[in-house]
């Protein structure tokens, strides 16, 4: 057996998530399916972070085991022809039999990009999250402060998170903006279900006003969730990139400018 890892992009609009599911198409199926035609042997992965249905990807890192040698070239080449056009392998490579996409890794990265304006997107609607209230990104990022570091982040887990404990450690939580978009980047030892987008509809509502932003701190000393607010949408999220050792030598892909 000789164990690769592969770099994947791609649009969740249309997709119940990454992982494979009894009912509905999902981007793990999708690619599995592809490799598995390429390696003419069934292909199993595993992924740096499972995503949402509605939520994309920039360099997602996945690993798995084949029992026949392909250069990268085919493994990358060959996959994407048989890959729907929402997908595609940016990547591949051999990696070391210890290598795990997932527990190899060091931290992982996800973006989160708003288009704040009065009127909703025609462009771009499934890429983008719309906020029409006036954000500060001011207020936001003195509120983003108060989540650094390791803390137990119950406040801001999903219900179904199935998480063993939320003690996770916030390495940075950037806000800037850029015109019209505001972009959250968010960078962590881990994540809990839906915790980068129940981070963004806190930040969200003390950028409109409605909170102070002290009241971050609250939420999360809390470890309630029923008082962090709304969930944000899936649509603007992306899993952006992961860290890992030097010695695995994976790439690093850079998120595209309109991103």
């Amino acid at each position: 057996m000789t164990r690769y890892a592969l770099g994947i992009e791609y649009d969740g609009s249309n997709f119940h998530g990454w992982e494979t599911q009894l009912n509905g198409c999902t981007v793990q199926a999708c690619v599995e399916a592809a490799l598995s035609r390429v390696a003419a042997h069934p292909i199993k992965t595993i992924c740096a972070g499972r995503t949402d249905a509605g939520v994309h990807a920039i360099s997602q890192v996945i690993h798995f085991d084949s029992p026949v040698a392909r250069d990268p070239t085919a493994w990358t080449l060959g996959s994407n022809t048989h890959l729907p056009p929402t997908v595609r392998v940016l990547w591949a490579q051999q990696v070391p039999e210890h290598f795990h996409a997932r527990f190899s890794a060091r931290s992982r990265h996800y973006r989160y990009v708003m288009l704040n304006r009065p009127i909703r997107p025609a462009l771009l609607s499934q890429q983008l999250s719309w906020e029409y209230r006036p954000l500060d990104v001011e207020r936001m990022g003195i509120a983003a402060a108060y989540l650094l570091g390791r803390h137990d982040f119950s406040s801001f887990r999903a219900s179904r998170c199935q998480a063993r404990h939320a003690v996770r450690t916030l390495h940075r939580l950037d806000v800037d903006r850029q015109g019209e978009y505001v972009r959250l980047d968010v960078v962590a030892n881990g994540f809990l279900h839906h915790m980068v987008r129940n981070i963004a509809g806190a930040l969200m509502t003390i950028g409109a006003g409605e909170r102070d932003p002290h009241w971050m701190q609250t939420v999360l000393d809390a470890r309630d969730r029923s008082l962090g607010g709304k969930t944000a949408s899936p649509n603007g999220l992306y899993f952006a990139g992961v860290e890992y050792p030097d010695e695995y030598a994976i790439p690093r892909v850079s998120p595209p400018q309109w991103v």
